[in-house]
């Protein structure tokens, strides 16, 4: 993250895109104009005019467009006394409404975020849904959280009875997902939390923004192993994360290394190299084999000391990738590979019969073993009564000072998955700042310099509530101390081990731990504002007085821009 000056008006998304589609269809445009016309002509075949095609719609989608393609008037302003280490810290947190914040950070975050993980409100009917005002969101924003009304007004639910249950949540959040995939790199991931109520709605957002290629799977989380008691029906004990990318991605791109536990299980036998498990080289699936891989069908000769030869000769043992019951598979390297590493081939005989293997090391050139995450994870440790455990334990409280946090060691799984140890994780959803705990963490336990941008509306806390009576006006006040005292928690363990490792001869490189000095815990905070120029705005209800007012306060700046430029042009004349 280079640099953090924040504050200023944000990218122009839709004037960008006219560009690049001015770079590609140059003659679509007359006098500077989209000539719809031309532009069906060149896309010929693929333009759909078909009244009857399949569309994803719903009330206040195409404004809800229009939310995310306005440019913001507000700006982020620097609140250096509540933040840490801020001339060193790579970290931000953002308070503020995360639609306008996101679109202020398309300047400095475009194609900069390696992983976007939110966890946004799940449409209970209870959870805050963000009520976006059409006209001017920022004001909007502004008059929630009391800063030009006075006393402020309180955060809504979302209920069925409202009639449009679905379409609000939908309004809530598409402009942002639309505006997240544009700080993706090109290699980017966007993880989302969510449950049964609007999972499937989610997917299909998703698909429109992202494009079906890119999902990459839908993972089921055991959260709540004794199951939700109040559920009309089942008692749900799960939900999901959806996992999309901003383009396709290679076979094996989100697999994780294996712990050091799953690498002394899996590769039990060791020589010279290190650890290593035996895999056979027969090609293992059947659709694979000598009728369509004639090249990889060919015979090993084997000698009396289990050595491997591709040449015949007396007394060596041909041996063919045949299955048990005869069937011609292959074998799944080629003759060239077996020359170049020959020594990596063992022959065994396993039930009477000659097969031959390969060594697979734990660790090959540096680069450790992957694994492949599967759909369905049960780990107590994802469970968000760990999230409130390691929670509480921080705040050192029985009392829910903040309800139901993820698990850290369920978002530290996530951020493996992303495969970058200096990349910029977003979550523009932040709550208690369980992301970021989990990113201080994860980078304590691999050495990684990955930085992090929370964004969090600054909810205000009712005064019956636990938050409240333990001295929290807001979440962000929440979120910022569990940052600072998670980073003081994990720079007190480092410290041990670091000492404790200063002490013995040698270490290995997996197990070194980094100095503590060296880690940041740090954030910037910065503030979701009004700029210092005012929008022009009109009042249909009182339109004259309106325009007269906007004429008067665009007069009012003129004056002000001439007289500096007088003062400016007189200094200059009377300098020596």
């Amino acid at each position: 993250m280079k640099e953090t000056k924040l504050n200023g008006e944000s990218k122009n998304i839709v004037l960008e895109n006219i560009q690049k589609l001015k770079q590609l269809f140059p003659e679509v445009f007359t006098e500077d104009k989209i000539d719809p016309i031309k532009l069906s002509q060149v896309l010929g075949e693929y333009l759909d005019e078909d009244e009857e095609r399949y569309n994803f719609t719903w009330w206040g989608k195409n404004r809800s467009l229009r939310l995310a393609q306005t440019p913001s008037t507000g700006t982020l302003r620097p609140c250096q006394k509540e933040s840490k280490d801020w001339d060193t810290t790579e970290n931000l947190y953002i308070e503020g409404d995360n639609l306008e914040v996101l679109k202020l950070l398309q300047k400095n975050f475009h194609n900069q975020v390696k992983m976007v993980y939110i966890d946004p409100p799940y449409n209970t009917g209870n959870d805050f849904v963000y009520l976006d005002d059409y006209k001017d969101n920022l004001q909007n924003y502004l008059e929630i959280t009391g800063q030009v009304s006075g006393e402020g007004r309180k955060f809504s639910t979302n209920r069925e009875t409202s009639g449009r249950y679905h379409t609000s949540w939908l309004n809530m959040i598409y402009p942002r997902l639309r505006l997240a995939r544009n700080l993706l790199t090109n290699d980017g991931l966007i993880f989302i939390s969510i449950d049964e109520n609007e999972v499937h709605n989610l997917n299909k957002v998703m698909e429109e923004i992202f494009g079906e290629s890119n999902y990459i799977g839908q993972i089921t989380l055991l959260s709540n192993p004794k199951g939700r008691s109040h559920d009309k029906y089942l008692a749900t004990c799960h939900e999901f994360v959806l996992v999309y990318s901003k383009s396709i991605l290679e076979k094996g791109s989100l697999s994780i290394k294996k712990t050091e536990k799953e690498l002394a299980t899996d590769y039990p036998n060791r020589d010279e190299n290190g650890l290593f498990r035996e895999l056979e080289l027969r090609n293992t699936h059947r659709e694979f084999g000598k009728h369509n891989r004639p090249n990889l069908y060919y015979p090993f000769y084997v000698d009396s000391s289990n050595m491997l030869w591709l040449e015949k000769a007396p007394a060596r043992i041909p041996v063919y990738p045949v299955w048990d019951d005869g069937y011609e598979g292959c074998w799944t390297w080629g003759r060239d590979k077996v020359q170049s590493d020959k020594d990596l081939l063992i022959a065994k005989e396993v039930n009477g019969k000659l097969k031959v293997f390969r060594k697979s090391y734990a660790i090959q050139n540096g680069v450790v073993a992957k694994k492949q995450k599967k759909s369905i994870w049960t780990n107590k440790e994802f469970s968000t009564e760990k999230g409130q455990k390691t929670f509480n334990g921080l705040f050192d409280s029985k009392s829910k000072i903040f309800q139901s946090p993820k698990s850290v060691d369920l978002l530290i799984e996530l951020i493996k998955m992303s495969n970058d140890e200096q990349g910029v994780i977003l979550d523009f959803f932040s709550g208690s700042a369980s992301t970021a705990h989990s990113v201080l963490k994860l980078n304590s336990i691999d050495n990684g310099k990955r930085s992090f941008v929370m964004v969090q509306m600054p909810e205000s806390i009712d005064e019956n509530e636990d938050a409240f009576e333990a001295g929290y006006k807001n979440i962000c006040e929440i979120g910022k101390e569990r940052i600072r005292r998670a980073g003081e928690k994990i720079k007190v363990e480092m410290t041990e081990k670091y000492q404790e490792q200063q002490k013995q001869m040698m270490v290995s490189e997996a197990e070194k731990v980094m100095n503590p000095d060296d880690l940041d815990v740090g954030f910037k905070v910065f503030k979701l504002d009004s700029s210092n120029l005012r929008k022009w705005q009109v009042d249909e209800e009182d339109l004259e007085s309106s325009l007269f007012d906007n004429i008067e306060n665009f007069i009012y700046w003129n004056i002000l821009l001439c007289k500096a430029l007088i003062f400016h042009l007189l200094s200059q004349a009377i300098e020596p």
